[in-house]
């Protein structure tokens, strides 16, 4: 079966569909993604936030930190970071082993068949009731958080051109958000009914149904690179491992990418922890903090896609990436002022939402048009390690940087939180720069 590289996408969502194909295999694809995702990141949510290391963390390692006179407890989002952080360390070079040595249609399919060998192994620790099961599944989480959502960015800039991401990547991300939507009510409708365990299974068909949409979209991508003659995804890109830190440390605009998701995590971090700092004081039981974080999840989304399908598409079509990028600085900004004065939990929830649905309707797609217009190498080994070894980084030294600035209370978390805001928001201007150097589409 051969398939026609994407023509340029006319305005409105049913003209894209008409005009482009492969547009409705990737709302599906990310629809899938994050339902399977958002399956279980109330899970995940619930454990980090837990007061009672017991429910995360294996006994001997409870003991071992009781017998250096540490009280787990205290430490519990940092000892998580750090780990997650050292797995990253790891996962990275194999990664880059695997891109580096396989053609795109065999690594693809490898990274969610992985995934969803993992879930299966998860199915039966819950199910059992392994100790310590808590900890593991928050690795495993992270490192699929990032892993898997990278990939499938990745990916899509295969299949369309910087002119049609503009036009196409606020509907695809529209559709994950749709997705999003619909993981946390699965949750809350079944987790009562079927278990923690059985809600492995059902994020497992999702990714299944991921792998389907791949070997469809991989026709795309291939006609794509025959049509304008790229360079194949085909076939294997070669180099070594750590082709991607290379990459970082060599190119400006790269740097500055890194240095943007750097500083742009580090206020999640920040705002994260201090939230879960709240909960973990307002709720005792479980239930009550993982009802709490699925009605956060359900308020970010709703937020994410009013924009994505109001704002994203006519910001990056219109005026380029330079509004989507600017526009969460200034927001965090300002929320984070907010914050720094009145410190309310109710305002650290909106700041929160605000947040994070700033970062996934317009940062993030404004992040991934870049990657259209540079070669495999760019995307599938650089856009993965910042994805990856510096978001995770990002996450280990601010979860470190909250403990500290903690100790003096909620008011200096916030001033703390407004001097990375601003840090990121610089960066962007830096990225900014760089970008227009970038030839219009992509070289191969």
């Amino acid at each position: 079966m051969s398939a026609a590289a994407p023509a340029p996408v006319r305005s409105g969502l049913r003209g894209a569909l008409r005009q482009s194909p492969p547009l409705i295999w990737a709302c599906l694809y990310f629809f899938c993604l994050l339902s399977g995702y958002y399956v279980l990141r109330p899970v995940r949510e619930a454990m980090a936030a837990s007061a009672d290391p017991s429910a995360v963390f294996p006994p001997w390692l409870i003991d071992w930190f009781s017998a250096h006179g540490i009280a787990l407890q205290d430490f519990v989002l940092q000892v998580l970071f750090t780990c997650v952080f050292l797995i990253m360390l790891v996962l990275q070079p194999l990664y880059g082993a695997v891109v580096s040595r396989y053609p795109r249609r065999v690594f693809l399919p490898a990274v969610y068949v992985f995934f969803i060998v993992c879930l299966l192994g998860f199915y039966l620790l819950f199910d059992s009731g392994v100790p310590g099961r808590g900890m593991a599944f928050f690795f495993w989480a992270a490192v699929f958080n990032l892993f898997a959502v990278a990939v499938f960015w990745s990916f899509m800039a295969d299949v369309f051109s910087n002119t049609q991401a503009r036009a196409v990547y606020g509907y695809i991300g529209a559709a994950g958000t749709v997705g999003a939507f619909l993981g946390p009510i699965i949750t809350s409708a079944l987790v009562q009914r079927i278990g923690i365990a059985n809600l492995m299974l059902v994020s497992a068909g999702f990714l299944t149904a991921c792998l389907g949409c791949i070997w469809r979209l991989r026709l795309w991508a291939v006609a794509r690179e025959q049509e304008q003659q790229l360079a194949s995804g085909e076939t294997p890109m070669g180099g070594s491992v750590l082709d991607g830190l290379k990459l970082i440390a060599r190119e400006p605009l790269l740097r500055w990418l890194a240095v943007l998701v750097l500083f742009g995590v580090g206020i999640g971090t920040l705002l994260y922890n201090e939230q879960a700092s709240i909960v973990r004081r307002l709720y005792t039981d479980p239930a009550a903090s993982t009802a709490f974080f699925s009605r956060v999840d359900l308020a970010v989304n709703a937020l994410t896609l009013l924009l994505q399908l109001g704002l994203t598409r006519w910001l990056l079509s219109r005026h380029g990436i330079a509004p989507a990028l600017l526009i969460p600085g200034f927001a965090i900004i300002v929320g984070f002022s907010v914050l720094a004065a009145s410190p309310l939990p109710m305002l650290v929830a909106l700041v929160q939402i605000m947040t994070r649905a700033s970062e996934f309707s317009l940062a993030k797609p404004a992040r991934e048009t870049i990657f259209t217009r540079v070669d495999r190498q760019w995307r599938y080994k650089a856009g993965a390690a910042i994805d990856t070894v510096v978001y995770r980084g990002a996450d280990l030294t601010f979860a470190w940087v909250h403990k500290g600035l903690s100790l003096f209370g909620s008011h200096a978390v916030f001033v703390g939180g407004l001097v990375v805001a601003a840090a990121m928001t610089t960066a962007a201007f830096g990225l900014l720069r760089e970008e227009k150097k970038l030839p219009g589409e992509r070289p191969e």
